[in-house]
């Protein structure tokens, strides 16, 4: 049995050459990784000795040879085959061991030139994972370090599985696509200009290439009839859904996960203790407290109706208190960074209660900004839509003041709070809060009237004033008429984009109605 190791990344494989030559498998390898193998005492074959030519072109043509590919790609079950290896003097290659050059993490380097970039593109790597890959029940392709462990297990134990073989043939395949498709990432978002040393990038590529990994089958989709399935990014980001350890609970469903999401994004905007309750892709309660105890007590308090069946988020580790509160209301998912035995105790009782947890970034609860989304993809018949993810947060320093009442200490903290949870609900959006609670959630109408007036409703249902409230609208009122519906309600400050042809009469009408307004000078729009 032979084994042809060449890799870029050595990460381990010293021992796993070591355990192959204990197991009487002849090595060959190339230049740097035949080097090393050599220094620790392993007797190992350069590729340029099998094939009679040397190293070309500063390494670029290594491997790009009949002896390596015909010893690669040779059925072992057909004669002929067999044959003509015979008469060429070409010798079988069992394993194969490659990882390819570093081109991802070359072009991730701030001041990656171009000529950088080219050199670190693997040709003779990927040719010979194919090979190896497309005759997967012949010769067992390893393209990560991950792997040397379990394929050692079953070599020691007598040979590899096909199960196992065809299992690193699609993982060789998977690489090859992903390593390909970040070439083309890179290439095609360049705006190329002969005498720019680093080439400028656009933001959006000539060509898309989504890199998407499996974590599991659903039972179906958004309703019975529909299919689905659950995908996380290639490399994703700490603090992300995707990252959710499941501890207990149902299956995770179509509609779980959205609103789960949903949920997550929104607590993590929040740097103190804060509760989401998520439904229908709505937050229907959102409060900051000194704890999860109150801050969940806070957001339930919002709209105790639609919490009924929602999914709850925490940005902070649940203890046992705050634990027995949300578990005498019937909840989908509980989401948070840890939970204490006792918290854990509580739901043990409640074995249909999906609960996740979900590891706080590096640097604790206030770097939730690694964890964000860069873009935003929404499909349309047959296509895409790309753009940016929403991350820009609303700063003290940005708000201005746009009439003559100026806001009291208390109003900015209750604007921003309204500001933070208006962005996470669907547009148009209109939220009542005071002291860090949301007091009425108006979400997804076609017109801002209706969206007030619905939050003034639930606020009602729920038994909650909205005297002295702050409220949030995601867009710009284009006549006063909105603005005097949150008024009649109660309000007494208000924050929104500006940017409209009348915010004069709107600005005038606060005025009138002897209420502050500030202007934000952004729009959060939600569909």
């Amino acid at each position: 049995m032979r084994a042809l190791i060449s890799v870029s990344d050595k990460t381990g494989i010293v021992d796993f050459a070591r355990s192959l030559h204990a197991l009487g498998v002849q090595l060959l390898s190339t230049g740097g990784t035949a080097k090393l193998l050599a220094e620790q005492g392993l007797p190992v074959t350069e590729v340029a000795e099998v094939t009679g030519f040397p190293e070309m072109l500063d390494g670029r043509v290594k491997t790009l040879h009949p002896k390596v590919h015909g010893g690669l790609l040779a059925r072992r079950d057909l004669p002929e085959h067999m044959a003509a290896l015979k008469t060429h003097g070409i010798a079988t290659i069992d394993i194969l061991v490659v990882n390819l050059y570093p081109f991802e993490a070359t072009v991730a380097k701030p001041g990656c030139t171009l000529a950088d970039a080219i050199e670190n593109i693997d040709i003779g790597g990927p040719a010979m994972v194919r090979s190896a890959a497309k005759n997967w029940r012949d010769v067992a392709v390893l393209t990560d370090a991950s792997q040397y462990a379990g394929v050692l297990d079953e070599l020691k134990a007598g040979a590899l599985s096909l199960k196992t073989r065809f299992a690193l043939s699609v993982a060789a395949f998977n690489r090859i696509s992903n390593y390909d498709a970040a070439i083309s990432d890179y290439l095609s978002s360049i705006e190329f200009d002969e005498a720019a040393e680093v080439p400028q990038r656009t933001a959006y590529p000539a060509q898309s290439n989504g890199r998407f990994v499996k974590l599991q089958d659903l039972r179906y989709g958004e309703n019975p009839h529909q299919s689905a399935a659950f995908y996380r990014d290639l490399y994703p980001a700490p603090g992300s859904l995707v990252t959710a350890k499941q501890l207990q609970g149902k299956e995770l469903s179509y509609n779980n996960i959205a609103d789960a999401d949903a949920a997550w994004e929104c607590v993590k905007s929040f740097d103190v203790p804060a509760c989401v309750i998520v439904k229908h892709a709505n937050p229907c309660g959102v409060a900051i407290g000194n704890g999860p105890l109150q801050a969940y007590q806070k957001a339930f308090q919002t709209d105790p109706t639609s919490a009924f069946g929602g999914i709850i988020a925490l940005n902070r580790p649940l203890d046992g208190a705050a634990a027995e509160a949300i578990s005498k209301q019937f909840v989908e998912v509980l989401m948070a960074p840890g939970y204490s035995p006792e918290a854990l105790a509580v739901f043990k009782a409640k074995a249909n209660v999906r609960v996740l947890q979900i590891d706080l970034p590096p640097g604790g609860p206030t770097a939730w900004d690694k964890g964000l989304n860069m873009s935003d993809v929404k499909r349309v018949g047959s296509g895409l839509l790309i753009q940016s993810a929403d991350n820009h947060v609303l700063q003290r320093a940005d708000l201005k003041v746009a009439t003559t009442l100026q806001p009291t200490p208390q109003q900015i903290d209750d604007l921003m709070f309204a500001w933070a949870v208006a962005k996470f609900v669907k547009s148009n959006a209109i939220v009542f809060c005071k002291d860090g609670m949301t007091m009425g959630v108006g979400a997804g109408q076609m017109s801002r009237l209706d969206s007030a007036r619905i939050a003034s409703i639930k606020a009602g249902h729920a038994k909650l004033s909205l005297q002295g409230t702050a409220v949030a609208s995601d867009a710009f009122f284009p006549f006063r008429d909105g603005l005097d519906v949150v008024v009649d309600a109660g309000a007494t400050c208000v924050i929104q984009p500006g940017g409209s042809m009348r915010d004069q009469e709107v600005i005038d009408a606060a005025n009138e109605r002897g209420v502050v307004m500030v202007f934000s000078g952004v729009r959060h729009f939600r569909h």
